[in-house]
């Protein structure tokens, strides 16, 4: 995390996926409906415990699964078998393994001691990884990538503390009592961004020679872009949302948006919803219920864009007033007034019948 860019892509994706609408469903005939009155509802919706929101909670969960590769959560329970509570546990103390009867078996680090948890105790969500249990970790995978970027962001410190000026050597004819002594003048003189472009006075047949290579030279400005676009592509996410604006235009950032929800944030938003649904709903609850993220909102493009799908919905009757309204967080119309109405262009009609009502004329001018 104390690489800029791994930062930048870790913050992106977990405050998006935390400040996505999480509810509980229930299955109807019309297709779904919330059910704000099963106790996971408002445990998913607001506050999985007394000591954290929701938007807090799934932030966390995501900064584990993109650091660690694995987010653990425990689930307390009441005598009812109902989930009380939700808490985050860290996933560097946590290990998985198998008793000898072949179940899984969380073993928490705690201080001096292990506590084991049972696997319907612990929400476990694992990332990327090799045999479906344990998710690698990111940072663990991609270590050589982010440790030279932050090579070059500390290369970079050093050079501008140093004044921006490259290395050298001091070269003096003769053979010197005490270098270490025209050392530290020098340094105390010229050292540092304080200090720099002073003016130099060597006595005594004194020459200096440069020794270090210019930055430019290096390519540092090059090296450290590369980095961050390295390291955006490790946790895909698209360049312009952690500011590297070299590649964005008007033309494609919006559609780069919806690429980074649909192939970025969709794939860990079904990562989670299967783990909840899988662990915190029983058996038989999972026929009649299910939790979903709702992604409407990042998917609504520009307001031209989202006023021509509209009209197409309204006039081919899949979508009413109200429908529409509530997309964009307008008051709804009565429905006395319409709101509801699901309306067709009325120039549509089957194509079986496309002479019907050419025959009807034809018969009432009395022709055969």
């Amino acid at each position: 995390m104390q690489s800029a860019a791994v930062y930048a892509c870790v913050r992106v994706i977990a405050e998006t996926v935390a400040s996505l609408p999480l509810h509980l469903y229930r299955y109807v005939d019309e297709g779904k409906k919330r059910d704000t009155r099963h106790p996971l509802y408002f445990l998913l919706h607001d506050a999985p415990n007394p000591e954290m929101t929701s938007f807090i909670f799934r932030e966390t969960m995501m900064t584990h699964l993109l650091l660690w590769g694995n987010s653990y959560s425990q689930i307390l329970r009441n005598g009812h078998g109902e989930i009380t509570g939700l808490y985050p546990l860290l996933p560097d103390k946590m290990q998985v393994s198998r008793n000898e009867e072949d179940e899984l078996i969380y073993l928490y680090q705690s201080g001096m001691k292990n506590i084991a948890f049972r696997k319907e105790e612990i929400l476990h969500i694992p990332g990327l990884g090799f045999d479906g249990l344990v998710g690698y970790s990111p940072i663990t995978m991609a270590r050589n990538a982010i440790g030279m970027a932050m090579a070059t962001e500390e290369f970079g410190a050093s050079f501008f503390a140093n004044g921006a000026a490259p290395g050298g050597i001091l070269e003096h004819p003769g053979t010197l009592k005490d270098p270490s002594k025209v050392r530290e003048s020098w340094n105390q003189l010229f050292q540092g961004s304080g200090n720099a472009n002073k003016v130099a006075v060597l006595e005594e047949g004194m020459t200096y020679k440069q020794i270090g290579i210019p930055p430019n030279e290096a390519q540092f400005l090059e090296t450290r872009k590369y980095q961050t676009e390295e390291i955006c592509r490790i946790y895909r996410v698209p360049p312009h949302l952690v500011a590297d604006l070299d590649k964005a235009t008007f033309s494609n950032i919006e559609h780069q948006s919806i690429s980074f929800v649909v192939h970025t944030i969709r794939p860990w938003l079904v990562r989670l919803e299967q783990a909840m649904n899988k662990t915190l709903l029983y058996p038989s609850e999972r026929q009649d219920y299910f939790v979903e993220f709702n992604v409407d909102g990042l998917l609504r493009g520009d307001y031209e864009s989202r006023m021509r799908g509209y009209a197409t919905a309204r006039q081919n009757g899949w979508m009413s007033a109200n429908d529409i309204r509530r997309l964009e967080n307008m008051n709804l119309i009565s429905k006395e007034e319409g709101g509801d109405l699901y309306l067709i262009n009325g120039n549509m009609t089957k194509l079986e019948d496309a002479g019907i009502f050419a025959g009807r004329e034809v018969k009432a001018n009395g022709k055969t």
